[in-house]
């Protein structure tokens, strides 16, 4: 089909096209082949180049042929008296010719018998304009391809980069948020962890989160008195997961209570100013069945996780900040991730002072 359509393009726009891409593409191939070192590429470059040197000597010859047009006949069909072969009379021939009647004067034929004069050649148009108004086509139409993405947007444009969190209006919050000064949500912590550049802290710049929660919840045991939001940003690689208790239990307190628990690969460690502590240990994974009955298989242990908790002040008055990694997968993150998110994460959270 591109064939056939270049083929009903004139002469002075076709060849000039044809050059300028065989060439374009020749340079190109070749220019790839000596930097990769292939053969491949150089044959088609070369063959390219080879097109496009027939194409220019087409024009060449097509341009001196105009240049210089072959003779012309003439109009009248007759040719000069050298060529006619008529000889002088002689005396004796003089003598030997009888006069002749002058011939008389013929009648002008009428109009519509006359001999039609040819009617002034047309110009024809100019081999260099429609060569140059060519190759200006051809640049346009190759920077548009070019600038064309960088210029108009793109269909991700209008996408959001990231799944928005739930919004929180008319939630009714636990009374223990009302009695707690200062304490976040669990919108306001998931619009804190749902940040535009949480992939590329977590080392896959090229993900989207696929899911983003949060919730205004109460810790465990705790009879409801206990504020602790939570929030968790689901992407393919890994989740993350943070929550905030506003209990009176220090960082240092903490770390006591982590000699008694499974917890493994122990580090303590100092955020922006503030106590913190680094751990390992295993998720849980339930599973539950929505087919009849209702019935879920036991509780079982899930994938390692990784847990950054830090002091909500850095006097280490109590109450502290979790932030989890972990992935299906059961790979984690280097702890330098953790310690990136907690320093863009920290900051948006009110400190907690006594």
């Amino acid at each position: 089909m591109l064939g056939f359509l270049i083929r009903l393009l004139p002469f002075w726009v076709r060849e000039p096209l044809l050059i300028v891409v065989g060439s374009v593409l020749g340079v190109r191939l070749m220019y790839l082949a000596f930097r990769d070192g292939e053969w491949v590429p150089a044959g088609i470059g070369a063959a390219f180049l080879v097109f496009t040197a027939v194409r220019v000597h087409t024009v060449v010859q097509a341009l001196r042929a105009r240049r210089s047009p072959g003779p012309v006949a003439a109009a009248d069909g007759t040719g000069s008296a050298k060529s006619t072969g008529t000889a002088t009379p002689t005396v004796s021939d003089t003598a030997a010719v009888q006069p002749q009647p002058q011939p008389q004067p013929q009648p002008r034929p009428p109009a519509e018998q006359r001999r039609p004069v040819p009617a002034a050649a047309e110009k024809e148009p100019n081999a260099w304009g429609q060569a140059a108004a060519a190759v200006a086509v051809f640049a346009a139409l190759g920077a548009a391809l070019w600038l064309g993405p960088r210029l108009l947007p793109s269909e991700d444009a209008g996408a959001p980069h990231a799944v928005s969190c739930p919004g929180g209006e008319g939630e009714e919050l636990p009374a223990a948020y009302k009695k707690t000064p200062r304490a976040v949500t669990g919108g306001e912590l998931c619009a804190a962890l749902n940040r535009s550049d949480l992939a590329q802290l977590l080392g896959t710049p090229t993900e989207t989160a696929t899911a983003a929660s949060g919730s205004s919840n109460t810790a465990p045991l705790t009879d409801g008195k206990v504020a602790q939001p939570e929030a968790e940003v689901q992407f393919d690689t890994y989740t993350v997961h943070v929550s905030v208790t506003y209990n009176k239990l220090s960082i240092a307190q903490y770390v006591k209570l982590m000699k008694y628990g499974e917890e493994t690969d122990v580090k303590t460690l100092s955020v922006l100013g503030r106590p913190a502590v680094l751990a390992s240990d295993h998720t849980m994974r339930i599973e539950i069945n929505l087919g009849s009955g209702g019935s879920g298989g036991p509780v079982e242990q899930g994938p390692l996780a990784r847990t950054l908790s830090v002091a909500l002040d850095g006097k280490d008055p109590g109450g502290y900040c979790d932030i989890t990694v972990w992935s299906t997968s059961g790979a984690l993150p280097d702890d330098s991730v953790l310690l990136d998110i907690a320093e863009k994460l920290l900051p948006t959270l009110p400190e907690r002072t006594v």
